[in-house]
């Protein structure tokens, strides 16, 4: 199968297209930096710099997974409207393609966040729960909103609700490490607020298994079904690295260093896979003690 990925050299995406390749598929990346791309992807995989240029390809599924770190700097108003137009952008690109193509694409699989429930305390989250309306949500419920006008040519949309993507070489856990290995770690504000979170191979598998399952649509939350508080988090990840972890971030300076943005670090939503789970996927790695421990002894 020809398969159109956008963020397809990213932190997920390389994995993925890894993925991809050895199952024999096709792949078409967009990429802004084509030649840097091509060193980290599949041989033979073919990358261009926007979405019109595979007009002639024929794709027959799209992957979507790119769109700006969201929890790096402050929001000013450009900011998000960087974020916003990040997603928004790309994902109407492909939307526009699919209604070009003379036969569309049978799926197109499309990243969201735990960011589009907003803040929802310690109540468990699925996919029928109402969100808070902030702007995470609105960057969310937008950028869903976009992928699935590819309904109307006849594309099935599923909407991955993404949580912390955990492994060694990126995302946030990467981010920590080096803090946590010095005993400089501790919990963020009250520790209370939930971290749904999801090992990186098992979003890989969410993405292959929504990819393959004809009946699947719609909104899917992709988070591990044990999902922790910032607190429990805490203590885990120093328990496996044998490092104390009692240095907590307060929040009054989180919230003078970040201004808005301080509300992904400090508050948060109790989500379960509760869809995918129904459908027949099953995780290998449920419980943050898992994936740790088969994260942390990679070398």
């Amino acid at each position: 199968m020809r398969i159109l990925i956008t963020g397809g050299s990213g932190f997920v995406g390389k994995p993925l297209c890894a993925r991809l390749h050895e199952r024999g598929h096709e792949l078409l990346v967009v990429s802004r930096n084509p030649e840097r791309a091509r060193g980290a992807l599949p041989p033979r995989t073919n990358v261009r710099p926007s979405v019109a240029d595979f007009v002639d390809s024929q794709p027959e599924a799209i992957i979507n997974l790119a769109g700006e770190s969201i929890a790096e700097g402050r929001w000013t108003e450009a900011k998000k409207q960087r974020l916003l137009d990040s997603r928004l952008t790309i994902t109407q690109a492909l939307v526009d393609l699919c209604g070009q193509l003379e036969t569309p694409p049978k799926v197109m699989v499309s990243a969201s966040a735990m960011g589009y429930y907003g803040d929802q305390g310690d109540r468990e989250v699925t996919e029928e729960t109402p969100p808070n309306p902030e702007f995470v949500h609105e960057l969310c419920a937008r950028w869903e909103e976009t992928a699935r006008q590819a309904e109307s040519h006849g594309v099935r949309v599923a909407l991955m609700r993404i949580g912390l993507v955990l492994d060694r070489d990126g995302g946030t856990l990467a981010k920590l490490l080096t803090p946590f290995r010095l005993g400089l770690g501790g919990p963020l504000g009250s520790g209370k607020q939930y971290m749904p979170w999801i090992h990186r191979t098992d979003l890989v598998r969410i993405i292959l298994f929504l990819l393959d399952q004809e009946a699947l649509a719609g909104p899917f939350n992709a988070g591990a079904p044990e999902p922790v508080t910032n607190a429990e988090f805490t203590r885990t990840l120093a328990r496996h690295l044998h490092r104390p972890a009692f240095l907590p971030a307060p929040a009054p300076a989180l919230r003078l260093a970040f201004g808005e943005m301080s509300r992904i670090l400090l508050t948060g939503a109790r989500m379960r896979p509760q869809r995918l789970q129904e459908a027949g996927f099953t995780f290998e790695y449920p419980t943050l003690d898992e994936a740790l421990s088969e994260i942390l002894r990679k070398r």
